[in-house]
Order: C-alpha cells, then sequence, then structure tokens
C-alpha cells in the first residue's frame, strides 16, 4: 500500500471515529457507513467517474433509459465562455459537473452577478472535490461548468434519492422542499413510510406517491445494473421521471440513521463481502 493510500484509509478512520465516537471495522464492514467507507477506499470501478460527471453521463441515461429522461444541456467546457456569448433563456442553473453542491441558480436578470458568479465557478474548477474525504472518483473527473435550463421553470419541491443494493431500489428519500424548511421521507419500494432518518430532519407525514414511481424505480434500477449499491436521484417533472445524478458514497459515510438501527438495516442489503462494482456493464 503506498503512502498516499495509507494517509487516505488513516484519516477516514479518523474522520470516521470523530463522527461515531468509534473506529470503523474496514476489513469486514458490516453497517452502511462502514460500507461506504470502505467503498471510498477500495472500489476502483472504471464505470464510477464515468457515471458521477454530470456531463458524461447524460449519453448513457439517453442510450439507456431514452432522451426525454435527461435535461439538455446549454453549455459545457472548461471554463464559461465569454459574458457576451451567454444567451442563454432563463431560468437556469449554472453547475460544476464533478461534485456536489456546486450549483448557481439563476431566475432571473438580476440574478446574473458576473462578478461574484465568475470566481466561484473558477474555484470549483481549480480543485478537487472530494479529496480530503478520499473520495478517489471525483478526483478522476475533469471539471467543466455545465449549464442547464431550470426543469419546470423552478428548482423543484422534491427530489427522490433511490438506494439501489444489487441493483434493486429498495428504499426512496424523498428531500422535500416547503419554503424554507427541508426535510426527509424515507419510504420503500411500495411508497410505504418508514420512521427514520438519514441525514436530515424527518418529515412527520409521507409525501404524495409520484405519479411515476413505478417508471422511477425501473429506471433506477436499470442505472443501477452491475453494481452492489449506488444511490440514483431523480426528479419528477409534469407527471415524468426526470434524471439528476448518481452518487456512490452518500454523505461519505457520514450517515448516521435515527434510529441507529437503520444503519444496520442499510449494511445488511449490501452485498456481503468489499464492494468492487467490477461487473458494472460497460458503456
Amino acid at each position: 500500500m503506498n503512502v498516499r493510500r495509507t494517509y487516505e484509509r488513516l484519516r477516514a478512520r479518523l474522520i470516521y471515529c470523530r463522527g461515531f465516537g468509534r473506529l470503523p471495522d474496514l476489513e469486514n464492514p458490516r453497517l452502511f457507513s462502514e460500507k461506504v467507507v470502505a467503498a471510498k477506499l477500495t472500489w476502483r470501478s472504471p464505470m464510477m467517474p464515468i457515471l458521477a460527471d454530470k456531463v458524461l453521463v447524460k449519453e448513457i441515461v439517453s442510450q439507456r433509459l431514452g432522451a426525454a429522461w435527461v435535461t439538455p444541456s446549454l453549455f459545457s467546457g472548461p471554463q464559461l465562455p465569454p459574458r457576451d456569448q451567454r444567451d442563454w433563456p432563463l431560468p437556469l442553473v449554472i453547475k460544476a459537473n464533478h461534485g456536489c453542491g456546486y450549483n448557481v441558480f439563476l431566475k432571473d436578470e438580476s440574478d446574473k452577478e458576473w462578478e461574484a458568479i465568475e470566481p466561484r465557478i473558477r474555484r470549483w474548477l481549480s480543485g478537487r472535490y472530494g479529496a480530503h474525504d478520499a473520495e478517489w472518483l471525483y478526483g478522476e473527473i475533469v471539471p467543466q461548468a455545465l449549464v442547464e435550463p431550470m426543469i419546470g421553470g423552478s428548482i423543484p419541491s422534491t427530489e427522490y434519492k433511490f438506494f439501489c443494493f444489487a441493483g434493486r431500489v429498495e428504499f426512496i428519500e424523498a428531500h422535500l422542499r416547503r419554503g424554507d424548511v427541508r426535510e426527509c421521507a424515507n419510504m420503500d419500494r411500495a411508497w410505504t413510510f418508514h420512521p427514520f432518518t438519514l441525514l436530515m430532519p424527518r418529515a412527520t407525514t409521507p409525501p404524495p406517491r409520484p405519479q411515476s414511481l413505478e417508471e422511477m424505480i425501473r429506471g433506477a434500477e436499470v442505472l443501477a445494473e452491475g453494481f452492489p449499491f449506488v444511490r440514483i436521484d431523480l426528479y419528477e417533472i409534469d407527471g415524468r421521471p426526470r434524471f439528476g445524478e448518481v452518487t456512490f458514497y452518500p454523505a461519505s459515510g457520514r450517515i448516521k440513521p435515527n434510529p441507529p438501527e437503520y444503519d444496520q438495516i442499510y449494511g445488511d442489503l449490501w452485498p456481503s463481502g468489499l464492494p468492487t462494482g467490477k461487473a458494472a456493464r460497460p458503456i
């Protein structure tokens, strides 16, 4: 094991210990949180950076599920084009393709504060997302700026996160925006409400069943084929499913379910042994 891998392993163990009050068992991981950390350190499927790249993944989704699932790109490139070429229709979102939480929302002309936006985009594209957390796959993605129309004309009120184990959707985390409040409802594939939370505040009531739930489950499982675990994020726009992104390291392993037994429940769903992803289907 080289020096970098040794350092990453030690740092990952210490970060986990700081959050959970104990060291993770990385040789024989049983809990979901342990398996995510083990995945960061050992899982090297060549498909992972492609699926996590918000630009490259669109072709795969279009091929496997159809173009209607994909939000079209208004622009993608290593840097934003000159200002006189940014004639994109509003509202829109500017993203970085190689990480999470890299979003700028432009709802109208007053949001085009380029003097503030441009340094922010440059900072995103000059760094390696997840490097401090040993999130290997993001370092394999060539950073790009990505501009997309804001689907549905506004920020969606609900995002559906499909937790897929061995290619099967087992749980769906519905992230709800209710004004300034964000909360989460955890549902199973039959849309039964389960009173637990992984990270966000727990919703007290379940959200309405999405019209396209069965189609969303089918699409998530097509994209999850060949992986012991992956999370597929989707939206529903005008009653139709829309692809969001692919995540292999939810919260970088810092998930602390409440009640805590769900860490074991999710861990039991992940196939035994260290995650490999070697069976992942190529493009």
